[in-house]
């Protein structure tokens, strides 16, 4: 009899329709020679501190780290999970091969190799390796199934990980706890979740401690339109009324005017964290219910393997996507826009199809099945991901750029306008959305014709302007900074190559971003993200850069990868991780400071909305300050009393020190 694990009911009643096996037992569906049975997400985990001895039951620092010989797994202790452990033990005792079918993903593989290990299981093992669970993608992947030791690495890989995060999260969570914490708190540490809040917590503090600066902007307006002095900002209003002044007499001569055109490609498909950024973008769904969305797309056959980090499709894919936009036509919004491509063959990009940018599974697209009874959020979900699968098949965007160039005595002044020429791609998408991101863009303006030598009156103005804080981050924001482990980029391609060093995993940023929330270390406030001060105390009070740099975890996961694909160590991993957590140990405790974090209560809103954990505005934080609220300009420029090493400045709505960046807290608001 072969037996077939996958992860959870709903996928093993797919695949055993599919296999022909129909009768239905406690724990599994029995047919055709096959035996289907299912877990529920993980039934096993790795063992607790006290489960390999009894002198790591209670915190104590002396007993710090705490590193175990062999790392060992146990079931989760629940009834459900022991039961249907027993129905899964006794098939595979008997079993003549296992199927694994579990996720095709590295978590997958690690849920599913856990559960043979506690099982005993002894027989040889296939894998079901598939990226949609239509009827065919099922069938196609029993017709191929690969041995399990093809993905041995994958499993190491996923098995490292899950120990890594143990070593570090167990070790620290207790450290920090006991050195710092206070009236019971726990401190929770993570590998992934601790430079994460660093980032919410750094661009915080950026915001709070930002002193802005004055400059103005040299202007005139021509012929109704606005040209800006090249010459760019200037800092000094007198210099800049003293050009203004010197202008405003003379008249206006256009010096040059030229047209080039450019094109724009079709927007990648979607990988899970480009789908999380845009349905938070557009509908301010959080990572989280993004993930549920598309995993629920994705179990009811409508869309592929969500869990992806990869914006291409594999060459093999090309020959089904006609058969992929025959089910996009079942739906009569759709039908106007595959129209160009009737009775034609469908254009074959590199842009597009590049087996060598896939790894396990290609981009999130279409399976070619019809949609039918989905809620509205799936709705809205779904249609991006059609939208861009039949955007990537249209012509790219044509345009024409104009650049005008005008002199009022020696100034330089400039004019750009753009001119669509053909929209292409651009007639996929919503025109009220798509005006939306034209707005966006500065150079969308058409202007008038302009012929070098002409010249008139012109208005010209010297604008006043503030230079601006960064913004806090929202989910989207903030997922793309994990991706690029906090470089901020906007190019594709660069943005391709800084993944390899993103901290966390598609699959798992949400997850992170939800704890952080959990352990009220961050608040949402409309779309931002605002760290709670418990959230900001608990970074400042880090001086171990490892716990909390988002480069340095970013180099982690870029080993965690490469043991993936065989070109690095999985002990050598775990030995230079337990060299790290030993020094971090050590160092904490030789700490004779009496730094502590405080109790910081953050209530729940009564009124809840349709997507997120929303909550109140941040509890006012303690201020590491003298009592007296009377502060004036004279406390700026003078040595920060809490850190000693900075110097205090003004910000727009208190007072703070230079070594914010560093992580110093002392802040004095205004006072009326």
């Amino acid at each position: 009899m072969k037996v077939c694990i996958a992860e959870k009911p709903s996928v093993a009643r797919d695949i055993a329709k599919v296999l022909g096996a129909t009768v239905a037992y406690d724990g599994y569906i029995e047919g055709n020679g096959y035996q289907v049975t299912w877990t529920f997400g993980h039934l096993c985990t790795l063992k607790e501190p006290n489960d390999y001895t009894d002198q790591w039951k209670a915190w104590s620092l002396s007993r710090l780290p705490m590193i175990p010989p062999q790392f060992g797994i146990k079931l989760i202790d629940d009834s459900g999970v022991k039961k249907q452990f027993k129905v899964i033990e006794s098939l595979m005792q008997k079993a003549d091969e296992i199927i694994n079918c579990g996720d095709a993903g590295q978590e997958g593989e690690l849920i599913q190799r856990w559960v043979m290990q506690k099982a005993g299981a002894k027989c040889p093992v296939k894998r079901l390796w598939i990226s949609s669970l239509t009827e065919e993608a099922i069938r196609d992947g029993f017709a191929n199934l690969k041995d399990q030791n093809e993905y041995q690495s994958l499993y190491e890989a996923g098995l490292v990980r899950a120990i890594g995060d143990w070593l570090l999260g167990m070790n620290a969570t207790r450290l920090y706890t006991l050195k710092y914490g206070q009236n019971r708190q726990i401190l929770s540490i993570g590998r992934v979740q601790t430079p994460t809040l660093a980032m919410i917590v750094n661009r915080q503090l950026q915001i709070e401690n930002f002193v802005p600066e004055q400059y103005w902007v040299l202007s005139t307006v021509y012929r109704d339109t606005t040209f800006t002095a090249t010459s760019g900002k200037i800092d000094d209003k007198e210099a800049g009324q003293q050009i203004l002044d010197e202008i405003k007499n003379s008249p206006f001569v256009i010096k040059d005017s030229s047209d080039k055109k450019g094109t724009e490609a079709p927007p990648r498909l979607f990988d899970l964290t480009s789908l999380q950024v845009e349905c938070n973008k557009k509908f301010a769904f959080s990572a989280d219910k993004t993930l549920q969305l598309i995993q629920s797309l994705y179990e009811k056959k409508f869309t592929t393997y969500p869990r992806v980090d990869t914006t291409f499709l594999s060459d093999d894919i090309y020959p089904k996507c006609p058969q992929i936009m025959g089910g996009l036509a079942g739906l009569q919004n759709y039908v106007p826009l595959l129209e160009p491509f009737k009775n034609k063959k469908l254009p074959k990009s590199k842009k597009v199809f590049d087996s060598s940018k896939v790894t396990d599974h290609h981009a999130i697209i279409p399976t070619g099945v019809t949609p039918a009874g989905l809620n509205i959020d799936e709705e809205k979900v779904f249609d991006l991901v059609a939208r861009r699968f039949i955007a990537a098949f249209y012509p790219d965007c044509q345009f024409t750029t104009t650049t005008v160039l005008g002199m009022v005595d020696k100034y330089e002044f400039k004019a750009t306008g753009k001119v669509i020429l053909d929209p292409g791609w651009k007639v996929v998408f919503d025109k009220s959305a798509q005006d939306d991101e034209d707005k966006k863009d500065d150079e969308e303006k058409v202007l008038p014709t302009f012929v070098k030598g002409e010249s008139g009156p012109h208005t010209p103005d010297l604008a006043e302007k503030w230079t601006q804080a960064p913004k806090p981050y929202t989910e989207a924001t903030l997922l793309r900074a994990m991706e690029t482990a906090g470089k901020m980029v906007d190019n594709d391609e660069l943005r391709d190559a800084l993944k390899e060093n993103g901290i966390g995993r598609p699959s798992t940023r949400a997850a992170i971003i939800e704890t952080l929330f959990k352990r009220r270390y961050i608040i949402k406030e409309k779309k931002n993200l605002i760290a709670t001060p418990t959230g900001i105390e608990l970074i400042a009070l880090i001086h171990e850069e490892s716990l909390k740099s988002a480069e340095l975890t970013g180099t982690w996961e870029k080993k965690l990868r490469e043991i993936e694909h065989h070109s690095y160590n999985a002990k050598q991993f775990l030995d230079e991780l337990k060299v790290m957590v030993s020094d971090i140990v050590q160092s904490v405790i030789r700490d004779n400071t009496n730094r502590r974090v405080s109790v910081t209560e953050v209530l729940e809103k009564t009124k809840k909305k349709s997507d997120k954990p929303k909550t109140s505005r941040q509890t006012k934080k303690k201020e590491t300050v003298a009592d007296s609220p009377k502060v004036d300009d004279s406390i700026i420029g003078t040595v920060c009393p809490l850190c000693k090493k900075g110097t205090l400045l003004k910000g727009r709505t208190a007072y703070g020190c230079s070594e914010y960046v560093n992580g110093c807290t002392y802040r004095v608001p205004f006072t009326a």
